[in-house]
């Protein structure tokens, strides 16, 4: 069985808002065994709700839409889809007094926007929302469903496990859609591909193999859709058995679990302690682990040391080796690491150091000035929209690509070719000959 989600609203399509609703709807419908085919964002216009909605339900068994249920003029979903499902207004008493209740309790007037809360589409089955003003509505037909819930993210969650989805395995037969996750370290996406290249061939044709990279780890998800489950599941738990024996060093965990949970849990049940020594990353790691509840029992400190000055004095790092190999090196890394653990009477000890600041680059292309910024982590960047890749500004560009051929040193070696050539043409009509 499919789906198909419908986020509805301006503020998504502008990038005001991030679209949760069809992440946890996705959830949900998965869980059930409804495979969602595709997710589409609109906005909020009338022409085009109505063609999203027809193509999906079209293409769909369930369609679920969320936003535009507003008392405002620019939540028009509900009008909309009573339009297109040929349908009159009607007052919902029940809904009405609730919304009475829900504003009273506010200190807020019960006035003819709020009313209009209310006024549903007469063919649809009305779904109760608790926990705001805006009803979900369920719609039939040809044998097809479509739900439309309110766009505030907690009311739809609700909605949707108190309503929907009882609905929804009430009204299909369906079948179960399994799931499974192998977590790996220590081979980028590529090497893993490749080492792990005949076992993923020879994979039933019912189960599909995902590739899904997070920075340090590459998680391996191994899905069946539609399927009888529990046989579905012992032949997914017998090829990842297959699959431990191809990297049995590069399996961490399963599922979900983030890299510092697996180090926590792996930790704390050797009774193992822990320390960090960090430049670039200012502190991002230890943090990381200490936000975990259960970290005082095997986390001893965590040292930033930025400069190269600290790395020395606090760390014990060779100068002559900063000198030597620069601060961004594995020999200095190591010492980091190395210096950490001693200080601190640590098992292990984790250090980090990187690039932040400027590089000229001179290319055939012109001339720019990279900016590397810090990794403060994987949070921060989701939260402050940013990536750890660097910023580019161009100073100079060239009218014509400059290629190696322009250079002097282009001219040195063009000549050595036009001699070989002539050596290569002398050979071949017999001028010269082999010894």
């Amino acid at each position: 069985m499919k789906a198909t989600i419908i986020t509805i609203g301006d503020e998504i399509l502008i990038g005001q808002i991030v679209d949760t609703n069809s992440v946890s709807i996705a959830k949900h419908l998965n869980a059930a065994g409804i495979v969602v085919r595709e997710k589409i964002s609109i906005g909020d216009d009338r022409t085009q709700i109505i063609e999203t909605a027809e193509r999906a339900l079209a293409g769909s068994e369930v369609t679920v839409i969320t936003g535009g249920l507003g008392p405002t003029k620019d939540d028009i979903t509900k009008k909309t889809l009573a339009e297109m499902f040929h349908s009159e207004m009607r007052y919902d008493q029940r809904v009405a007094g609730h919304v009475e209740k829900m504003l009273a309790e506010r200190g807020i007037e019960f006035n003819e926007l709020n009313r209009s809360q209310a006024m549903v589409p007469a063919c649809c089955t009305v779904l109760f929302n608790a926990h705001g003003t805006a009803p979900g509505m369920w719609f039939e037909r040809d044998g097809h469903v479509a739900v439309s819930l309110p766009g505030v993210p907690f009311e739809m969650e609700h909605l949707m496990e108190d309503e929907v989805m009882p609905r929804l395995k009430a009204r299909f037969a369906l079948r179960q859609i399994v799931h499974r996750t192998m977590i790996t370290a220590g081979l980028p996406e590529s090497m893993l591909a490749k080492r792990i290249e005949a076992w993923e061939n020879a994979l039933p044709p019912y189960l599909k193999l995902a590739y899904l990279p997070n920075p340090g780890a590459v998680r391996l998800r191994l899905s069946a859709y539609e399927v009888e489950g529990e046989s579905v599941a012992r032949e997914i738990e017998r090829q990842f058995e297959a699959l431990r024996k191809l990297i049995p060093h590069n399996i961490i965990g399963f599922e979900t679990a983030t890299m510092q949970e697996l180090v926590h849990k792996i930790l704390t049940e050797r009774g193992l302690t822990l320390a960090t020594a960090e430049s670039c990353t200012g502190g991002a790691i230890a943090a990381r682990f200490t936000a975990i509840p259960g970290a005082s029992a095997y986390f001893r400190c965590g040292v930033v040391s930025y400069s190269n000055e600290s790395k020395v004095k606090l760390l014990g790092v060779n100068p002559a080796d900063i000198e030597r190999y620069g601060a961004v090196s594995e020999q200095v890394a190591r010492q980091m690491a190395e210096g950490a653990r001693r200080a601190a009477d640590a098992d292990y000890a984790v250090a980090t150091t990187g690039i932040a600041g400027y590089t000229l680059i001179y290319s055939s292309h012109g001339l720019r000035l990279i900016a590397h910024e810090s990794f403060g982590g994987i949070q921060s960047a989701i939260q402050e929209n940013k990536d750890i890749l660097t910023t580019t500004t161009i100073f100079e560009t060239t009218r014509h690509r400059l290629m190696v051929k322009d250079m002097d040193k282009g001219a040195e070696i063009q000549e050595k070719i036009d001699r070989l050539k002539m050596l290569l043409r002398a050979y071949r009509v017999g001028i010269i000959s082999p010894k």
